[in-house]
């Protein structure tokens, strides 16, 4: 809100200068959990807020979720070590990357029904639909490249390489992706339409990036980091401009327009609220409670619920000699059978 200063009958009265006020964020907390089946692990979450479905990678198949009924409704079969899911609107179609068999399956959002399969870089992990290209692309950790898919033929338009391993990625619908390179602690923006590298930018203090979400409107990228940072980087030069605190063990990013609020799920069990005051100025807001292991989320921008997924840790102790982090032959953190839900959070 602006302001001027006025002079009253001869006397200088006072002078209010121009202040930005933000709208206070709002209060997170878990509305409830759903129960879901199916044992075994799980990464991305993807939402379709039209369909009012959510979609959970779960290692070998997807499960489709209807996010108003609170139960599944569908699967997506024989996804070898999926990763995620990109949905295209505008096609009705969706996409998912198949990180054991270096594929993308592309589906029917109504029916659920599959095309064959089409064969992309080797490990693919993150997935994302670009609309300013209209092109779906896949983020391949082994090979350390993308590769791009016409939406309309299914056909491969392009290889990008990368030159480091890739995590998540974001799209600005201007002719741009950017991706997080885990090991060189960088984003790389990417000309989507021409299939080219434009730059590789810095993201220190912030390392091994992993959630990234964008504001398009304000060109702001954040990318949430294992050192515990969220790195806001402006999106047209690459300039780091703030590093809010996050949660350990972040996986997942996301920004919601409407509330100017940026997200980070973290492992160890919270959900990290940041507030973009304005452009330049981004506080913690809140950090929410939720669950240990709910590292990845989606955001419903309709609603402005946010659904994270866990199931209940075994506390069982490990084998001698595998504990936690230790060798070749580490214990890793087992959940109990039958126990994986979704996590709702809203106001």
């Amino acid at each position: 809100m602006h302001y001027r200063a006025f002079l009253l009958t001869g006397a200088f009265l006072g002078l209010l200068v121009p202040v930005a006020v933000s709208a206070p964020a709002p209060e997170y907390h878990v509305v409830k959990t759903i129960p879901l089946t199916g044992d075994g692990g799980w990464d991305y979450l993807s939402i379709d807020g039209a369909a009012h479905r959510l979609y959970i990678s779960r290692g070998t198949h997807v499960m489709v979720v209807d996010i108003d009924k609170g139960e599944q409704v569908g699967d997506i079969p024989d996804t070898q070590g999926v990763h995620g899911i990109a949905i295209d609107h505008a096609l009705n179609r969706g996409f998912t990357s198949n990180g054991g068999a270096n594929s993308v399956t592309p589906f029917d959002l109504k029916t659920l029904k599959a095309d064959a399969p089409v064969s992309v870089g080797q490990g693919p992990d993150c997935i994302l639909f670009d609309p300013g290209s209209n092109r779906v692309f896949t983020f391949n950790g082994r090979s350390q490249d993308s590769t791009a898919i016409d939406a309309d033929s299914e056909k491969v338009a392009g290889t990008i390489a990368l030159g480091g391993r890739p995590e998540f990625a974001a799209a600005d619908g201007r002719g741009h992706v950017y991706v997080n390179i885990e090991d060189k602690s960088e984003i790389v923006q990417i000309d989507s339409k021409a299939l080219t590298v434009l730059n590789r930018w810095p993201i220190a203090p912030g390392d091994s990036p992993s959630g990234l979400s964008i504001d398009s409107r304000h060109h702001r990228l954040f990318s949430t980091c294992h050192n515990n940072m969220m790195v806001v980087m402006d999106a047209d030069t690459g300039k780091v401009i703030a590093t809010p605190a996050i949660g350990r063990g972040t996986d997942a990013s996301a920004f919601d327009p409407k509330t100017g609020l940026a997200f980070s799920s973290n492992g160890d069990g919270t959900l990290t609220v940041v507030q973009e005051k304005d452009p330049n100025t981004f506080e913690v807001a809140q950090n929410v409670t939720t669950e240990p292991g709910a590292r990845t989320m989606a955001l419903d921008p309709k609603t402005h619920s946010i659904y994270l997924c866990t199931a209940k840790i075994d506390t069982t102790p490990p084998p001698a000699g595998q504990e936690q982090g230790q060798g070749p032959q580490r214990f890793r953190r087992r959940f109990v059978p039958g126990s994986f839900h979704l996590i709702v959070v809203g106001e």
